[in-house]
């Protein structure tokens, strides 16, 4: 057998997950799993390679309170894209417990680089939303009285849980979404360690109190949330409605994507080991269809907090005006990059590039639509040639590369269909195209394309894609910037570059999208986040993100 080592997962016992093993050049991208407990890997110290199938095998069957777990060690290559036995997770948690769902189906997790099965999880049912409801209900008197510094330590222990097990949840995720590894390490894995590890801080800038006259304004937890997460960023967005949600002293349904799910089961690992009380939180697998419309509807749950598609939205919003919930939507978005006439030509779309092809297209805040002066168009177009032929796709384990898979072959052949149908009305092809990348037949790849002369009443440009793919748009003045930046159904984020700060503040003030990027403004995880018109409404991250969960009441003196 090639290079391998065995990934371990700590509190076998508990978890329903079958063990995996990964290419030893898998770790020099990110260190060793120094932190993960020895109880498998001890165990098989002194065995020889060649016998450790069968010897794996025989270690787990001696194992009680474990579900349809299995050990396969195989051939993977030195190099190439991943090659694993199936993850099998079988159960649901409700309640403080890994149960098995009162359905039978189950959903495969596709590894999108492979095109072949890595994981398999519960096809959940209502029955099963109803229990994680009831449990969230009956758990929420006594989690919402919880001493909000209690609460925070609970938060704090979460937080050490996903940080000793990130490099774990960035090889999981790369796996899952394609994103490159190295990149995954830093945002699939970083973002939601830094989501819960900044809110010992942002709860110090909520007003949980306040005195207006002789009212005292207090705030108070909402109730029980379900939460309704997406593929792109898995944990990520997870995590930024389950840190905020259980701060506030709200107890929680979660219902993740059935795309990319296995991430979450170590989350639900982590919370257990935290020791939550019973009935807090809760996660049921299941498909949007199924689960997710019964947790929107379930009368139970007092708040819906959904990141998705503006369609799937809309539908969430439906579902819960019979019971007049509270609903957060953090919708899609296709938004604008203006680059001013005094700009960095060269520097800022070069960057721009980039932050349309984050992690391959799939970003619902990713800059689609670069607007440039008309009588430079010709210049940016050679600049986002040369950027675009940088994004190197292939194997998300392959250092070289810079551009993962799409999610799924529904959303590689959704991208390719735009991309003709950018082609059919028009535009010019600058890179890129419908065909498979060079070498790439296998996998959801996409060619990184750039379009340009692309006016703004093209699908193109109105419609979110959802891949590698760049607009470029001409305008002819500032005015008419502005005019083509805000002819859009959406409204989530934006960018502004100028040579001078106060003219691209003064533009960005003009956009109507939920967050502006100026000069390259870098991210901010306390600053609000969410949209105007169909990319949403509410807001998450920071004390935004907390106060979204908290009803206001007014004692009056």
């Amino acid at each position: 057998m090639n290079d391998r080592r065995l990934l371990p997962f700590s509190n076998l016992e508990q978890r329903g997950a079958i063990s995996v093993v990964i290419p030893e050049n898998w770790f020099s991208a990110f260190g060793d799993f120094s932190t993960a407990d020895s109880a498998v890997t001890d165990e098989f110290s002194a065995i020889d390679k060649t016998e450790m199938k069968a010897s794996a095998n025989d270690y787990l069957a001696k194992k009680e309170n474990l579900s349809i777990i299995k050990l396969g060690l195989m051939e993977i290559p030195d190099k190439g894209a991943i090659a694993m036995e199936i993850i099998i997770r079988d159960r649901i948690y409700i309640n403080g417990e890994w149960i098995p769902s009162a359905g039978t189906g189950t959903i495969d997790v596709i590894n999108p680089a492979t095109e072949e099965v890595m994981g398999r999880i519960p096809d959940g049912t209502a029955e099963d939303v109803d229990l994680a409801a009831k449990a969230a209900a009956a758990a929420f008197p006594g989690w919402s009285q919880t001493p909000l510094e209690e609460r925070v330590e609970f938060i704090r222990k979460i937080a050490a849980g996903i940080q000793s097990r990130i490099q774990e949840i960035a090889a999981l995720i790369a796996g899952e979404v394609g994103m490159p590894v190295k990149l995954a390490a830093r945002v699939q894995a970083g973002l939601p360690f830094a989501t819960f590890s900044s809110i010992p801080e942002v709860v110090k800038m909520v007003k949980w109190e306040e005195q207006i006259g002789t009212s005292l304004i207090v705030r108070e937890a909402v109730g029980v949330v379900g939460c309704i997460t997406p593929w792109n960023f898995p944990l990520h967005q997870i995590a930024a409605k389950v840190a905020p949600a259980l701060t506030a002293g709200c107890t929680i349904v979660l219902k993740p994507t059935e795309i990319a799910p296995l991430n979450a089961y170590i989350l639900a690992e982590i919370i257990h080991g935290a020791g939550l009380p019973a009935g807090v939180f809760n996660m049921v697998m299941g498909t949007g269809r199924v689960v997710g419309e019964a947790i929107a509807s379930h009368p139970l749950v007092d708040m819906v907090s959904f990141t998705g598609s503006t369609r799937a939205g809309k539908r969430v919003s439906e579902l819960a005006i019979p019971s007049v919930k509270r609903v957060s939507l953090e919708l899609g978005g296709k938004s604008p990059n203006i680059i001013l006439d005094d700009a960095d030509l060269q520097k800022v779309v070069a960057d721009g590039v980039g932050k349309c092809y984050l992690n391959s297209g799939q970003t619902c805040s990713a800059l689609t639509r670069m607007l440039v002066p008309r009588s430079r168009l010709a210049e940016a177009e050679a600049i986002a040639a040369a950027a675009a032929a940088r994004f190197t796709p292939g194997d998300p384990f392959d250092d070289n590369t810079r551009l993962g898979p799409l999610v799924s072959a529904a959303q590689r052949d959704r991208v390719r269909g735009y991309i003709r149908k950018g082609i059919e009305e028009g535009a010019k092809l600058v890179t890129g195209g419908p065909e498979p990348p060079d070498g790439l037949e296998r996998g959801y790849f996409v060619r990184p394309t750039v379009f340009s002369e692309v006016r703004n009443d093209m699908t193109i440009a109105q419609e979110e894609i959802f891949g590698p793919v760049l607009a470029i748009i001409p305008y002819d003045d500032e005015d008419d910037a502005i005019r083509i930046a805000n002819d859009t159904v959406y409204g989530l984020a934006a960018a502004v570059w100028s040579g001078d700060p106060e003219r691209a503040k003064r533009v960005a003030r003009l956009i109507r999208s939920g967050q502006v990027e100026i000069n390259g403004g870098k991210f901010n995880s306390l600053a609000p986040f969410g949209g105007y018109k169909q990319s949403g409404h509410g807001r998450e991250y920071g004390p935004f993100g907390i106060e979204e969960f908290l009803e206001v009441k007014a004692l009056l003196m």
